[in-house]
């Protein structure tokens, strides 16, 4: 479970960028460096715990979002659903573009835990 830790990490690290240095000001987020910064971490963060999930399926070399989908697709589609949204939000609207929203920036993080929280539970049941 130190995946999962280390994941939550990421995320509250997220979190303290845009609290603290993303100057957020009528809902938007005024320095795009940390809110990209921010996306980045937490989009991390979601890949550790996955990583974690798919164990001696994870290839050596760096997986492609495809990839993640498709090892996603078959285990429960209710979760690929959760993270292709935060794919987008995180990893592409932040963490390259910037977006500034704070609305935006609060869905992709709870996205985020969502998808962590339901890899923790994945690895505390015992296999049948």
């Amino acid at each position: 479970m130190e995946a999962i830790i280390e994941a939550r990490r990421h995320i509250d690290n997220a979190k303290g960028f845009l609290s603290n240095n993303a100057n957020k000001e009528d809902g938007l987020y005024k320095d795009k460096k940390y809110v990209k910064i921010a996306g980045h971490t937490a989009y991390t963060g979601i890949l550790l715990a996955l990583d974690e999930l798919l164990g001696e399926k994870r290839k050596k070399t760096k997986k492609s979002v495809e990839w993640y989908q498709k090892e996603i697709s078959g285990i429960d589609k209710r979760v690929l659903s959760d993270f292709s949204t935060a794919y987008q939000i995180l990893h592409l609207d932040m963490g390259y573009g910037g977006a500034q929203s704070a609305k935006l920036a609060k869905i992709g993080i709870e996205e985020a835990e969502k998808i962590i929280s339901w890899v923790e539970n994945r690895l505390s049941k015992p296999e049948k």
